[in-house]
């Protein structure tokens, strides 16, 4: 019986180990994103923030049953973001425990619209899917994901500013902002103000 136990705690390493050698580095792109800190440098935030999701994909990893481990470790790390943010937002409120904005990427949005945009827009998950794992109306994720794109689009990143129209030129078509009749499913175009899509995003 300890041989046997041994021999699946042994092959449950490799199989983790194996799947955070691959997935790392695309989950802590995400968590960094999540976070707003800023990707030049290191990102404790983000780094414990994905060290305690796979902890927790590694707790239930024999439970999977054939649950693909990235989307575990991507909605336990969407959960205790969303939990995390809800409980700074009490003391915030009062003007109690104040912290500078975040200097990333994101830094500008509220962290439920980080949460929404990293999930539609970089991780490519449906809105659907996203509405549920986040427990809210399908309608408020659009909404959010639309009036995040929106400020990212109105008040860029330092350096990231749009290029400027010349004069007696046609005004440039939008991009990368979903339009309110478009297709709530329908990826948008690429952005260069918004973090691009992970390459294995519309991956199944």
């Amino acid at each position: 019986m300890r041989e046997r136990r041994a021999a699946q705690e042994r092959r449950r390493a490799r199989e983790f180990e194996a799947f955070v050698a691959g997935a790392a580095g695309r989950l802590l792109r995400a968590a960094t994103l999540l976070t707003a800190e800023p990707e030049d440098r290191r990102a404790p935030a983000a780094e414990r923030l994905l060290t305690l999701a796979l902890a927790r994909t590694y707790a239930a990893w024999d439970r999977l049953r054939g649950e693909d481990p990235y989307d575990r470790t991507r909605q336990e790390m969407a959960a205790h973001f969303a939990h995390s943010a809800w409980r700074e937002r009490l003391p915030r409120a009062l003007g109690r425990g104040r912290r500078p904005p975040p200097g990333g990427l994101l830094g500008r949005l509220s962290p439920q619209e980080r949460l929404v945009l990293v999930l539609r827009l970089y991780e490519g998950v449906a809105e659907e899917q996203t509405a549920a794992q986040l427990g809210l109306p399908a309608e408020r994720v659009h909404a959010l994901c639309l009036r995040a794109v929106g400020h990212m689009r109105s008040n860029p990143p330092a350096g990231r500013a749009e290029p400027p129209v010349q004069v007696g030129a046609a005004a440039p078509e939008p991009v990368g902002v979903p339009d309110a009749a478009q297709a709530p499913d329908a990826p948008p175009a690429p952005d260069p103000l918004l973090p691009a899509p992970h390459p294995e995003a519309a991956a199944p």
